[in-house]
């Protein structure tokens, strides 16, 4: 999870913890990026941030869960989330699919 703190300095290209140089590390290299931002609510810089890291290639995916598949517990709730975190960074997953 990434929190609106790391969220913002990694935005702005600071890169002061291992945290903050991997993502600029991997914004550089043009290589996949996906933060799970957990904070809310929101607020216009939070917003403005999530911006600059998705036009700088990166991908903001928040950590709520969705409820289309039905869960009936709350560690498959939390499993939607984690499921969504698995497709964007490109590893194989059985999760749900509308259609399936």
């Amino acid at each position: 999870p990434c929190s609106m703190g790391t969220l913002g300095r990694s935005a702005s290209g600071i890169s002061n913890d291992l945290t903050t140089r991997a993502a600029d590390v991997i914004l550089k290299e043009r290589r996949k990026l996906v933060l799970v931002a957990r904070e809310t609510p929101l607020n216009a810089i939070h917003l403005k941030n999530m911006l600059t890291i998705t036009e700088a290639g990166g991908i903001i995916c928040p950590a709520v869960p969705s409820f289309y598949s039905n869960p009936k517990t709350i560690e498959e709730t939390a499993m939607t989330v984690i499921e969504r975190i698995i497709d964007l960074i490109g590893l194989e997953n059985k999760s749900f699919r509308w259609g399936e």
